[in-house]
């Protein structure tokens, strides 16, 4: 897949009746020579549109007009590349806890949560925030996660969370303004309510911070998995990680988190983490596969908006 069709596949599903200004970027990049030259310079892994957008905006630079945007990264191309060297695109979407939710309150509990990817870690959090399912409220305090759930009922309580952990190649800190400005950044331009989200799933973060530690998803999980309390039940989990992650390693890690006591449960691109059968995914934009264990059981929307239980 060339740069061009990354930028075009990024437009049709994931930007497109998403983020509007994201749509156009994207379109223009894919048709831009220049900017698709100044990319090619790069890695593979760091070209991909989210990246440059992020490090865009993190800059202050503009991102809802393709020209301004073209001048800017023109102009500011060795600096904007050396960002993107360094970054990687670590969204921490609170509002995956959304499509998370019925799963995790449904295991035995308690549990002890530990994410493969967790960037800041505000996705270990899911018994503190609220939910609203429709006309159907779980929990109370902030933020307040909104999901259309379709084909499952919405989770009677929250699950109980007794230990939490995340790893990452480079675990980020929501009390560190830097670390708060690039997840900021990463908010696409529209999305107003997520950036107001991003700054309530930090309070309750900042108050009682997870255990974050850098490390290899295959190397380092299973001394942190040892860690968890013997009487909780350890959830493995991950959302919109392994697309990072180069084929090899995603294999070595799956072929591993089987052995592990406890469940598994990813978030992912079925691209990326194939299953056999499944059905047709809804209308209407990118969808990820929900799945327990290594069984799918929905399709989610990538910032948890929504979920779609299989039949």
């Amino acid at each position: 897949m060339t740069t061009a069709d990354i930028y075009l596949a990024f437009a049709d599903r994931e930007a497109r009746g998403v983020s509007p200004a994201y749509e156009r970027l994207s379109r223009a990049v894919a048709r831009d020579a220049e900017l698709l030259a100044l990319l090619d310079t790069l890695p593979p892994a760091k070209r991909q549109p989210n990246l440059l957008f992020g490090v865009v905006r993190l800059g202050g630079g503009p991102v809802d007009d393709p020209a301004a945007f073209r001048a800017y990264v023109s102009a500011g191309w060795p600096e904007i590349a050396a960002q993107m060297r360094v970054r990687a695109t670590q969204t921490n979407e609170a509002g995956r806890c959304a499509a998370l939710l019925p799963v995790l309150a449904a295991l035995p509990q308690p549990l002890a949560l530990l994410e493969v990817g967790a960037s800041a870690g505000l996705c270990l959090y899911p018994d503190r925030y609220a939910y609203r399912y429709g006309d159907r409220l779980v929990g109370d305090g902030e933020p307040v996660l909104d999901c259309v759930l379709t084909g499952v009922a919405p989770p009677a309580r929250r699950p109980e969370v007794v230990w939490r952990a995340g790893l990452d190649v480079n675990p980020l800190d929501v009390t560190d303004p830097a670390d708060l400005a690039w997840l900021d950044a990463l908010i696409w331009p529209e999305h107003r309510h997520r950036r107001e989200r991003l700054r309530a799933a930090a309070a309750v973060a900042g108050s009682d911070p997870p255990l974050l530690l850098r490390g290899d998803l295959v190397d380092d999980l299973p001394a942190l998995a040892a860690r968890a309390p013997a009487d909780a039940t350890l959830v493995v989990f991950h959302s919109s990680v392994l697309y990072q992650v180069p084929p090899a390693r995603r294999a070595a890690f799956t072929a591993l988190v089987g052995t592990l006591p406890g469940h598994w449960v990813a978030n992912e691109d079925p691209a990326v983490l194939p299953h056999t059968t499944l059905p047709e995914p809804p209308a209407g934009g990118f969808h990820n596969v929900l799945a327990l264990d290594g069984r799918p059981l929905a399709w989610t929307r990538g910032h948890g908006q929504a979920a779609t239980w299989f039949a």
